[in-house]
């Protein structure tokens, strides 16, 4: 059946130029099969496979940007986009980039997705080369975190201080689950300052100052918040403050108002500054 339709297709007559018909008509001839021969020799199938298997793996927040993202990056990584003649892996700050780039993809709620996106950062960090061994030293590794830290509210005294807890010396190999800890540790220090970031923006009521005694209040109550997470995983400490009602909140801030003197106003930087230095004196220290 292949052969006659090779052979009808030689012996039909070439088409006319500037004639409409022609091209649907090859079209139709190719048939479906044609179509998916093509996507399959093209390897357009298996890619697109691929693509949706990371999505499933990543679970991105916003699905369509991760594709935009993995095609895009899946283009400029090609040789010939790149232009490259050898197989020299790209330097640190490629590498950089595209580890940050996994370890944004999920939240660091959806556990299972979280992890493996960080096993993946590592691997793309580990890659080893004809002037490089494989594995991620401390050096790669402490300025992945400093780039985290760098994309939030989170101060740079609390970001440094939470780098000093979890970095780990430049000349030294870090093991897989160090490497996620402080990814870890990173991500909810900037949802832990995003949050207490919104809280001032209640306390002040939309303006950059409130009342010192209620912040100290509100301050209180969160340290006392934070002293009831167990476990090693930054992100118990998390969920301990969230666990801080509104009803605890309101009877702190009551109680600080019943005094006489008004206090001092009290900064939003100073508020976010105080406030996550309660959660980096809970994160254990890198051993």
């Amino acid at each position: 059946m292949a052969a006659y339709e090779k052979r009808r297709a030689a012996a039909a007559p070439a088409p006319a130029a500037g004639s409409g018909p022609a091209e649907p008509a090859r079209v139709a001839a190719g048939g479906l099969g044609s179509e998916t021969e093509f996507l399959l020799r093209a390897g357009v199938t298996a890619m697109v496979r691929e693509a949706l298997l990371k999505v499933l793996e990543a679970r991105p927040e916003e699905p369509v940007s991760f594709l935009a993202d993995y095609f895009e990056r899946l283009v400029l990584g090609s040789p010939a986009a790149a232009g490259e003649a050898s197989a020299e892996l790209p330097g640190p700050p490629q590498r950089l980039a595209r580890a940050l780039w996994y370890v944004r993809l999920a939240h660091h709620s959806h556990r299972t997705a979280f992890d493996s996106n960080a096993g993946a950062a590592y691997e793309v960090l580990g890659a080893g080369g004809r002037r490089r061994k494989a594995g991620v030293d401390g050096r790669l590794y402490s300025e992945l975190l400093r780039r985290i830290c760098q994309r939030g509210p989170a101060p740079a005294e609390a970001a440094a201080a939470l780098l000093g807890r979890v970095r780990c010396r430049d000349h030294e190999a870090v093991p897989l689950p160090v490497f996620r800890y402080g990814v870890l540790a990173c991500s909810v220090l900037l949802e832990f300052a995003a949050k207490a970031d919104a809280l001032f923006g209640v306390l002040g009521g939309g303006s950059g100052v409130a009342d010192g005694r209620v912040c100290q209040a509100v301050l209180q109550a969160l340290e006392e918040a934070l002293g009831t997470g167990h476990g090693p995983r930054p992100g118990r400490f998390l969920e301990a403050g969230s666990r801080l009602g509104p009803d605890r909140l309101a009877l702190a801030m009551d109680q600080a108002l019943r005094e006489r003197q008004r206090g001092s106003a009290m900064s939003r930087e100073e508020f976010l500054r105080r406030a996550t230095a309660l959660f980096v004196a809970r994160v254990k220290p890198v051993e």
